[in-house]
């Protein structure tokens, strides 16, 4: 068959291309842990699940509007209110399949052939992928770890070009979880709108911050700027809903607009159901969300106090979101020189699966999830362990 050049182009997820290769192994008999999804290992609270059930119930089926109903639009807006203060209207707000279909949209709606879209790095695996997809070019600016894992203002400028369009921030991180402070964020936010570009926002985790100190958001600046900033949020990690597909954006309603406009001829509605529990979700209590911020603290202490005694292994400490990204070049050798391999052989040698720091745009690091059970997190670690001992 023929198929079209931006598929040839397309990559694989590498996170899910690591996940099935797990899966695979196990399926031959072998025992492999994979630490390669982001996915919670919670279930869903209780009283989203129950408004779910009673939506069935109730026959709530049909077709909605493509940008949600207006109560879960409404959701969205009392939201922004409750948390960080910021007044919007129904019309700044708009529900899709997952933050990822947010995403996507924001990119297809406002990104031209040869738009440069400056992206801190190491970033999330999707993210160059769908700026592609829109036929824009994504420009990696690296943070290193020496500087905390975040990227400066300074590395901006030096990757700005007349045709850059737009600045991606995502905080707390995936992969490495480093949250930026206020001050920061409207820092960088306001250097890209002097410049004249449009800033994204991804804040998917932003309620998994262990430090309350840390919590941030450009929610505020974007009541100021609202022709210049989008947030995307979704309750796949901070409510334990990764199968329910449910996020959404607060932006402009223009921008609002075009995007219902291109998500009406692409998949319409999100399901009706998962509309209802996220009512509950964003309206509800959030003491299963504390709860599920505070276990993920103690996983994360609990796997650097293990990993603070390889050898050579560094990495910028996260402060939210549920990942480690581990710089371990100084494994390389001639056996492993780069980290794909590294990986493979982790997986072969000590069975467990990571995600190769390529994914992410760091080829010398590999992260892993901590959103796992704590008994099997620690045998994992301690496999990885041994295994680096051993080399």
């Amino acid at each position: 068959m023929n198929f079209s050049n931006r598929i040839h182009n397309l990559k694989p997820s590498g996170t899910l291309a690591v996940s099935s290769r797990a899966a695979e192994l196990r399926a031959q008999g072998h025992d492999i842990i994979s630490l390669s999804l982001g996915e919670p290992d919670f279930p869903t609270p209780s009283h989203i699940a129950d408004a779910a059930r009673e939506a069935i119930q109730a026959g709530f089926t049909r077709y909605t509007p493509v940008p949600g109903i207006p109560e879960a639009r409404d959701a969205v807006a009392e939201y922004f209110k409750r948390f960080y203060g910021v007044e919007a209207a129904r019309e700044n707000t708009m529900l899709s399949n997952g933050g990822k279909q947010v995403l996507y949209n924001i990119f297809m709606a406002l990104l031209n052939p040869g738009d440069e879209v400056l992206v801190p790095a190491p970033y999330w695996v999707s993210y160059p992928d769908m700026i592609e997809l829109a036929q824009a070019v994504p420009v990696p600016v690296f943070a290193p770890i020496s500087e905390g894992g975040k990227v400066t203002i300074e590395r901006l400028e030096c990757a700005l070009t007349p045709r850059t369009r737009m600045l991606l921030l995502n905080s707390p991180s995936n992969p490495t979880g480093v949250c930026y402070s206020q001050a920061e964020l409207n820092a960088l936010a306001q250097w890209a709108i002097a410049k004249g570009l449009f800033v994204v926002s991804d804040e998917l985790y932003d309620q998994l911050v262990y430090d309350k100190k840390l919590c941030a958001s450009l929610s505020p600046l974007w009541r100021r700027h609202p022709e210049s900033i989008a947030i995307v949020g979704g309750l796949s990690k901070c409510f334990s809903m990764p199968g329910w597909r449910v996020g959404y954006a607060l932006a402009h309603a223009d921008l609002i607009r075009q995007m219902s406009k291109l998500q009406g001829q692409c998949t319409s509605n999100i399901c009706s159901i998962a509309q209802k529990a996220a009512i509950a979700a964003l309206l509800g209590s959030f003491a299963s969300v504390d709860a599920m911020r505070s276990e993920y603290r103690r996983r994360r202490d609990v796997a650097l106090a293990i990993i603070d005694q390889w050898s050579g292994v560094t990495y910028p400490k996260p402060d939210g979101a549920f990942y480690l990204f581990l710089n371990v070049s100084c494994m390389f050798d001639e056996k492993t020189p780069d980290i794909t391999s590294l990986c493979t052989w982790l997986m072969e040698t000590a069975g467990v699966a990571a995600v190769p720091g390529s994914a992410f745009g760091d080829g010398e690091s590999l992260r892993i999830s901590y959103s796992i059970e704590e008994k099997t997190l620690v045998e994992a670690l301690n496999r990885m362990g041994r295994a680096f001992l051993d080399k």
